[in-house]
């Protein structure tokens, strides 16, 4: 930091500090300042988080750091960043801790922000495999199977064990579930096969027929179920 800002920018925003409405001076006297290195400062140093108009500044690097140290949603920061922080592989490094955490964020989600975002920087593909396989296991809203389908097409080349069994954990679990909220589920997802990956249909036929195995329903309620599952797959 200390190489690359003017440091006359630091001292006069630390004056500003002081201020009751930091942030208002700070966004009259910064963010369109003409020179780069006052608004590069300011994208780093606003209190609340870099303006949406921090992001798609015209200089790539006050770009990046309005996109690091925003609060916006992923979708909305990808959709204001410089183009040639995307295409450029010496820029796209500076925000590639920054754009690990928000594929973390988006993976954790039903991946439906997680496509939108994918259709529009299908570079970072290989992120958002990396963070299904390695981030944190919560499943707290799992994934859209709709959704899931999408992501499964995208990421064709890049499936095997790990991302099957980080995908998996990211479906529906049926563990929890009784008879009809069982059932009630296998005729959503059935009504919807035709858009739905089959390595999902596949996973749900066996979890439904391990839960079924598992209950002490009579023979013909299981027997109901069963056939209700194998919908799935036929």
């Amino acid at each position: 930091m200390e190489e690359l800002f003017n440091l006359t920018y630091k001292d006069e925003v630390e004056l500003l500090k002081d201020e009751e409405d930091f942030e208002v001076l700070g966004d009259e006297k910064y963010l369109n300042h003409p020179d780069m290195e006052a608004r590069l400062y300011w994208a780093f140093c606003r209190p609340n988080g870099s303006r949406a108009e921090q992001i798609a500044d015209n200089e790539p690097l006050v770009s990046v750091m309005a996109f690091n140290h925003s609060k916006l949603p992923a979708l909305k920061r990808f959709q204001l960043l410089h183009k040639d922080v995307i295409s450029k592989d010496n820029l796209r490094v500076k925000i590639r801790n920054r754009t690990r955490m928000l594929f973390r964020s988006l993976v954790d989600n039903d991946f439906s922000e997680l496509n939108q975002v994918l259709d529009l920087v299908p570079v970072f593909l290989p992120v958002a495999i990396d963070q299904l396989k390695t981030g944190r296991k919560w499943n707290d809203i799992p994934a859209n199977e709709k959704e899931a389908t999408k992501f499964i097409q995208k990421a064709k080349e890049f499936i095997d064990n790990s991302f099957l069994e980080a995908l998996h954990f990211k479906l529906q679990s049926f563990e929890e579930f009784d008879q009809s909220e069982l059932k009630e589920y296998l005729e959503k997802v059935i009504s919807q096969k035709d858009k739905i990956d089959e390595i999902i249909l596949k996973y749900y036929f066996l979890e439904a027929d391990k839960w079924i195995k598992n209950s002490d329903l009579h023979i013909l309620q299981k027997k109901g179920l069963e056939k209700l599952a194998k919908k799935l797959i036929e």
